[in-house]
């Protein structure tokens, strides 16, 4: 295996030789970092060595190129400057010039709205004479009119002389009225006419006023957007200046570190800044020592036996390639499926946990001690359990076979490990361990004790099936679920209609319950549902949580001659019929429930439960409301 600690330490070598080259790497910047900032300070002193000749003449071309940008820097900012100044000056006009006419359309608003307001009082006057004079009018048609009605009077009434004349003196005042009412509609025609003549002469001084300060703002602008394009322009002219200053500058490093280099060999510091030439010397020997340690690891790495290296190698890759395939494997496995036989008829999963959140030892004191054991069913005889403290889920299927005989699968999910269950098994006397395994998963069973002191057959057992998992009930049924946890016997699978609509029921209820065989349920459980609705139903499930108020779901698969808008309509119609616990005066439903139709088939109701009726479902379910005889008679 000295291939191994060989592989090994030349991954650590090449490690260490990658930090080496990322550590030369930045001194060698910091070392020309420091070596220009040294030629930068001592170009006076380079004057001394006729070698750096070029690189002096070179710099005085380049710092005058700096010289001739700079300069037109400052132009390009002093032109800018100008502008904006000019752009100032031509703000404070334009507000000057629409301050002025703004004072000298304020009198001309003041004036049109006196001449509108003039107007309209004119007109309010001019339609108060006119309809005076319909009035009168109008008053003179309703007085002949009672007139000829009075002469067609038959016998004529004996005043009728004098009724006459009143309304002949009535009509004789009418003209003079008229003939006022005529005068004073002149009159306020003039006055209308003359008032919107004023009106329109004050309503073209104020629009020639609004358009003089159109045409001074619109000219200011005009006059600032030419500047703001000018000012982008020298802008944009003084970045361009600026970005060749810093090339040029740019472009004098490398003279400056070929001065500085020089100056470092020779060990000359410039007056001004001493502490340069220290620094290069320091930069210099931090980057021999990164060589030297670079050279020393490339020697040890030499150093190696390349068959030993190239065994590591070859065992790293093949480490690698059986990983790959493994996490290929696993990725691609088929999804989980769920410990119960193929042919599960009806599903029944209690949620522990939310039984104790749901409290029922207070709302239901005299009923929660005997509901809990006849809902968990065999699960309350496991040693060392507390069904209500220590599962989780308890899930029970029943199947029935070939000659109608009802068997029932029980799974009981633990909280926490179940190392302490199996112990208080293993210690119990009346359990014992079946001496043959099946496939390596041991089973226990209980050996009832006999009258006669012969040895009875087992009626109670379990097995472990899973981390947390228990598989209790009949040994035959055990073992059932034992073959089908190791895969031996088929499962239900989760991609099936069972399961699938099973899953559709809120996870989190305290009591699930579905069936795909609904009739039978009457059979199986104390009758929970009408046979109406067994009857419609080719599949059925129920859940129900438990928290106050009791609030219920039904899902429902409709038989195949039936439609879901059919039976949908029905519910509606007749809930009470169809909504019912048999043979009890209770409903399911507090108020009517809440039906959605899913397709053609599928039906979902949505109610909440009154506390007797979910009080007598639990109790149904658990067996605990009748006696035996009395469910075989239904």
């Amino acid at each position: 295996m000295s291939f191994i600690r060989t592989g090994f330490r030349e991954v650590a070598l090449k490690l260490k030789r990658q930090r080496t080259r990322i550590a030369l790497r930045h001194d060698r910047r910091l070392l020309q970092r420091s070596e220009i900032n040294l030629g930068r300070e001592g170009t006076a002193q380079a004057a001394n060595f006729p070698e750096l000749r070029n690189e002096i003449v070179a710099l005085k071309k380049l710092e005058q190129e700096q010289k001739e940008v700079a300069l037109r820097i400052a132009r390009i900012d002093e032109g800018i400057k100008r502008i904006e100044e000019e752009r100032q000056q031509i703000a404070r006009e334009q507000a000057n010039g629409i301050a002025k006419l703004e004072a000298e359309k304020k009198p001309l608003l003041q004036k049109r709205n006196q001449a509108k307001s003039t107007a309209e009082v004119s007109e309010r006057e001019l339609g108060g004479v006119e309809r005076r004079i319909q009035e009168s009018e109008a008053a003179d048609r309703d007085l002949l009119k009672q007139l000829s009605d009075l002469h067609a009077l038959d016998p004529a009434p004996p005043d009728l002389e004098a009724l006459s004349a009143g309304i002949m003196a009535k009509r004789a005042r009418l003209p003079d009225d008229r003939s006022e009412l005529v005068r004073a509609r002149v009159g306020s025609t003039d006055a209308v006419r003359t008032a919107k003549e004023k009106l329109n002469t004050a309503d073209s001084e104020l629009a020639a006023v609004e358009k003089n300060i159109a045409r001074v703002r619109s000219e200011f602008e005009a006059r600032e957007r030419k500047l703001a394009e000018s000012i982008r322009t020298q802008q944009q002219a003084a970045r361009e200046a600026r970005t060749r200053h810093q090339t040029v500058e740019e472009r004098k490093k490398p003279a400056y570190l070929s001065i500085g280099r020089h100056l470092s060999e020779k060990g000359v510091p410039p007056p001004s800044a001493p502490h340069l030439l220290e620094e290069a010397h320091r930069r210099r020997e931090a980057v021999r020592l990164q060589l030297k340690h670079q050279a020393e690891l490339a020697q040890l790495s030499s150093q190696i036996d390349k068959q030993e290296l190239r065994k590591f190698y070859f065992s790293a890759f093949s480490v690698l390639v059986l990983l790959a395939i493994t996490l290929l494997v696993v990725f691609q496995s088929p999804r989980g499926r769920e410990w119960l036989p193929q042919e599960t008829d009806t599903i029944l999963s209690i949620n522990a946990d939310q039984f104790e959140r749901a409290n029922l030892a207070k709302r239901w004191p005299d009923t929660k001690a005997k509901l809990w054991p006849g809902l968990i069913g065999p699960a309350a005889s496991v040693p060392g359990l507390n069904s209500s403290r220590d599962t989780a889920r308890i899930t029970r299927a029943l199947t029935t076979d070939e000659t109608g005989e009802t068997k029932e699968f029980n799974l009981v999910q633990s909280r926490r490990s179940l190392a302490k269950v199996i112990r208080t098994v293993a210690d119990d006397k009346n359990f014992r361990r079946r001496p043959q395994t099946i496939s390596g998963l041991p089973v226990w069973e209980r050996q009832p004790s006999s009258a006669e002191g012969t040895a009875a057959e087992p009626d109670f057992a379990l097995a472990r099936v899973g981390p947390a998992t228990l598989a209790v009930g009949a040994p035959e049924e055990v073992d059932e679920l034992v073959l089908v946890r190791l895969g031996m016997k088929p499962d239900m699978k989760i991609t099936g209609q069972l399961f699938d609509r099973f899953e559709a029921l809120d996870h989190e209820s305290a009591l699930r319950l579905i069936s795909r065989d609904p009739p039978d349920l009457s059979r199986v459980f104390h009758p929970i549902f009408s046979r109406e609705l067994l009857d419609a139903s080719q599949l059925i499930g129920l859940a129900v949580n438990l928290q106050n108020p009791v609030k219920a779901r039904i899902l429902i698969q409709v038989n195949a001659p039936k439609n879901a808008a059919d039976v949908a309509r029905d519910l509606r119609g007749n809930p009470e019929q169809w909504l019912r616990l048999p043979d009890s005066p209770l409903l399911l439903y507090s108020q009517p429930p809440e039906i959605q139709t899913q397709g053609s088939s599928n039906l979902e109701l949505r109610f909440t439960v009154p506390e007797d009726s979910a009080r007598l479902l639990l109790e149904r379910l658990a067996g605990t409301d009748v006696p035996e005889g009395a469910v075989a008679e239904y």
